[in-house]
């Protein structure tokens, strides 16, 4: 089996050298940048499994290397590094197309076990066919265009955001736990101690459902939400 390549952008060369360690005794081959300009060139040049990047960098920072390495290769999953841990951070994070945020300090034995999820749901999602359109009630998402539709009225998301309301309207009429939605959405386990998950909701909510008479994205208390007309 080929090792999974993972490259590695950050500024503290300490924290830097202990994540290469760590990667590599645990099976992987380990690019390192110290900035996020060479980090960039490194991609363009070897392709790796999976990015590991600060937010804070020299040159260009982390939240702009992920929007344009999401641009060129939406498929690549990214892992944020960052001292700042509030919700507003995260989000942020998240709509810069990070698929993970791990607030420092952080256990290494956390990061290698997102580093797994985030690389196994890479290689189960490469053989899977989605189907164009999907459509429920009024509203319909085009998967290979990564646009939605209300009455056939383009709606306006953030990648995450069309990445929840597709979860949401490919399991209509069931309610989804926000683990679960962290877990299939995210790829990471659900922090009690942070609200994005409904920070998102609110967020699809107002475009999704605001401007319309019908509304399709419902609160059950708790227990999670839920896409239906019923």
């Amino acid at each position: 089996m080929t090792a999974a390549k993972i490259l590695v952008i950050e500024d503290d060369v300490r924290l830097a050298s202990i994540l290469q360690r760590g990667l590599e005794e645990s099976g992987m081959q380990v690019l390192i940048a110290y900035d996020g300009e060479l980090g960039l060139k490194l991609f363009e040049s070897y392709h790796p499994d999976l990015v590991i990047t600060d937010l804070i960098l020299p040159k260009i920072n982390g939240l702009e290397l992920s929007k344009q390495l999401r641009a060129k290769y939406p498929q690549v999953p990214i892992i944020m590094l960052t001292a700042l841990g509030t919700t507003d951070d995260k989000v942020e994070g998240f709509d810069a197309g990070a698929d993970d945020y791990l607030v420092k300090p952080f256990d290494f034995r956390e990061l290698l076990a997102r580093v797994k999820t985030l690389l196994k749901r890479t290689k189960g999602k490469s053989n899977y066919k989605q189907p164009e359109t999907i459509a429920y009630a009024d509203l319909k998402i085009n998967l290979q265009l990564k646009k939605a539709f209300r009455k056939e009225e383009e709606i306006t998301l953030t990648p995450k955001e069309f990445n929840l309301l597709s979860y949401l309207i490919q399991n209509p009429d069931r309610v989804l736990s926000r683990e679960e939605i962290a877990q299939e959405v995210w790829g990471v386990n659900f922090d009690t101690g942070t609200n994005f998950i409904d920070v998102y909701i609110n967020y699809i909510r107002k475009k999704v459902d605001k401007p319309f008479e019908e509304k399709l994205i419902h609160t059950r208390p708790g227990m999670g939400f839920i896409l239906t007309n019923q």
